[in-house]
């Protein structure tokens, strides 16, 4: 039974281990999947798409104001009449460079590779020099302009962004450069207000994978390729206009990635996100929902334990006990005589028997019904059980016998106890209905002999009760 018990709790415990975190670890990973999907096919599109927007009205309007230059007929037109009354061109640069607030505005002549300043004209560009090498690009490109980040030619100690956007006459022959330029520090901040904004990481690459532009604390390599983490996937990302990727960076941690082209720049915008706070709580509900379900498993298996002892004591007392007198069945008294025989052998001392028998009782049930009978058996049983010490041990042996073995019970004790139950029966009445049962009983007593079995021990206690009931019964007879 124990065996049984011990199986039946450990399969038990298994299944609900089984289920609870099947169902926990698969509600976990359905939840991190939508998370992930959502930051990536949502929340960081749709930052990105912000941002662009705020890039369009903060670092496009420089675009704007260089486009209107290139195509200022007083710009075309002073330098098509020979670049006269250079005041003149310096004046609109500075009136340019004050009214936008940019920190720079410039125009370069094609025809005298002046550089003209809102402080005047600052040189002469020549193919030789290292620092012109911007102007001669953009006037072999075919693109309408560019945004490059350099050294500024008015102050060689400041990096800066400048548009450089190309100059056509009428003609649409080439005939300059112009443009105007922003602080780094200035595009820096902006980035930084950016990521404090949206809680992101935000940064630039070109097509080559060059980081261009970044916020404060961006303290990775200057190129993609490069990174240990995401140089892998740069392939991908400078591949396609827009890309929604994931990555697992140096220190573990999951990283959401979203690029989106910015084509007026002709570079990329990158907008990145650790795993969210969100992510964390899902950590944290899984290993709530797993220590939920260990204590719901405790729970379970203490109501399983209690629930089980108690069938399992049901059970032993249907296989060990009378069903209607609740006093001990055979098998019980089988058990529990081997046991007196045992110990008697080690520790000799006196046992008694009493038999036991109800008189006329067969004439009890014919007159009354089979439920008056189990009135008096149930009430006979009770009355010798107050008769009784705890050590004794009572059994209903057979329809209206009983025996009644007595440990550690000398012959002489063993007749006054029988005296004293056949007494107390005999004064109890029995109500049925209307009807007073009167009960008495007969029985017979003995002594057991060392060595002997069960069966010679019972037979002189039937005896015994089998001469007072032909003495007249009512009494009691010690066996010979």
């Amino acid at each position: 039974m124990y065996k049984r018990k011990v199986l039946f709790v450990s399969a038990l415990t298994a299944l609900m281990v089984i289920g609870f975190m099947a169902t926990s670890l698969t509600s976990y990973f359905v939840a991190q999947d939508s998370l992930a999907r959502n930051i990536s096919e949502q929340m960081l599109p749709l930052t990105s798409d912000n941002i662009y927007s705020e890039i369009q009205r903060d670092l496009l309007r420089p675009i704007l104001i260089s486009s209107v230059m290139a195509t200022d007929t007083f710009v075309r037109d002073w330098a098509l009449t020979g670049e006269e009354d250079p005041e003149r061109i310096i004046a609109y640069l500075n009136e340019i460079q004050q009214q936008y607030q940019t920190i720079t505005a410039f125009y370069v002549s094609e025809e005298s590779r002046r550089y003209y300043h809102p402080n005047g004209v600052l040189r002469t560009v020549s193919p030789d020099e290292p620092g012109d090498e911007w102007y001669f690009r953009v006037r072999d490109m075919r693109e309408p302009y560019e945004v490059n980040v350099d050294t500024d030619t008015a102050d060689l100690s400041r990096v800066s962004i400048f548009i450089n956007y190309r100059v056509l006459d009428y003609n649409n022959n080439y005939i300059g450069a112009t443009g105007v330029g922003l602080s780094v520090e200035a595009v820096t901040r902006l980035i930084d207000t950016y990521q404090e904004r949206y809680n992101r990481s935000i940064y630039f690459v070109d097509r080559q994978g060059n980081v261009t532009l970044t916020g404060q604390g961006y303290d990775r390599s200057a190129h993609l390729q490069d990174q240990d983490s995401l140089g892998p996937l740069a392939t991908r990302i400078l591949s396609t206009p827009s890309s929604s990727i994931s990555y697992t960076n140096s220190a573990g941690d999951r990283v959401y990635l979203n690029s989106r082209l910015v084509p007026e720049f002709d570079w990329y915008l990158i907008v990145e996100q650790n795993s969210p706070a969100s992510a964390q709580r899902l950590d944290d509900t899984l290993i709530l929902n797993l220590g939920l379900s260990a204590a719901i498993m405790l729970l379970v298996l203490i109501i399983a334990h209690f629930t089980l002892r108690s069938y399992q004591r049901r059970l032993e007392d249907m296989a060990t006990k009378d069903r209607l007198t609740g006093v001990a069945n055979r098998h019980l008294f089988e058990m529990i005589f081997n046991h007196v025989q045992k110990n008697s052998q080690r520790y000799p001392r006196p046992v008694a028997l009493i038999g036991i028998d109800i008189d006329h009782f067969k004439h009890t049930n014919d007159t009354h019904g089979h439920q008056a009978g189990d009135l008096v058996l149930q009430a006979v049983a009770n009355t010798i059980l107050q008769q009784t010490r705890d050590s004794d041990t009572l059994c209903r042996w057979g329809g209206e016998e009983f025996v009644l073995l007595l440990d550690n019970c000398t012959v002489e004790d063993a007749m006054q106890r029988a005296e004293t139950i056949r007494n107390a029966v005999k004064a109890q009445v029995v109500a049925f209905g209307k009807a007073r049962i009167q009960i008495t009983l007969s029985l017979g007593v003995t002594t057991y002999h060392p060595g002997e079995s069960l069966d010679p021990f019972i037979a002189r206690a039937d005896a015994a009760l089998y001469q007072a009931k032909d003495d007249g019964r009512d009494r009691t007879v010690l066996a010979q």
